[in-house]
């Protein structure tokens, strides 16, 4: 009978711990990002992006390598940042000697939502050295506007 209680309460440790298990995995492989779009699979591949938030604005920084800037289509509607391009495929000779081939051609597209802060009539993009800058500064914040409650007199 004893044996019966032990199991019975360690079964919802067991479960808890199932739990806080499967948060740090989400944590630690940042599965939450996946709600927000960033990741659409239209793409032949995906380029990595860290996006850090300052002060003043939003900068996004993707590694682009080997994609003309030409190539690269940025634009924002309705709070969501679209970043579309194509690495354009070189034709390999079998005689070059390749026995291995892990760069990725093809386009990417990737999106991600932004705060209401965010202003789409600023955004600037760079680039240099196989990384994309985007710059998306914040809006001003709407100062408080005091409203004056009037009596209303009969």
């Amino acid at each position: 009978m004893s044996d019966l209680l032990n199991v019975s309460r360690y079964r919802p440790l067991v479960i808890q711990q199932l739990r806080q298990l499967s948060r740090e995995w989400d944590r630690l492989f940042d599965l939450g990002s996946l709600e927000d779009g960033s990741f659409v699979e239209t793409g032949h591949w995906v380029p990595c992006v860290d996006i850090k938030e300052e002060s003043d604005r939003f900068v996004l920084y993707a590694d682009v390598p080997g994609v003309p800037l030409e190539n690269i289509e940025i634009s924002m509607e309705n709070g969501v940042l679209t970043i579309k391009g194509e690495r354009s495929t070189i034709k390999k000779e079998e005689k070059e000697g390749y026995t291995r081939v892990e760069r990725a051609k093809g386009s990417f597209y990737r999106r991600f939502a932004l705060p209401d802060t965010a202003d789409p009539e600023r955004v600037t993009a760079e680039g240099q050295h196989g990384v994309l800058k985007i710059s998306i500064p914040k809006r001003e914040k709407a100062k408080a506007k005091k409203i004056t409650v009037a009596t209303k007199s009969n």
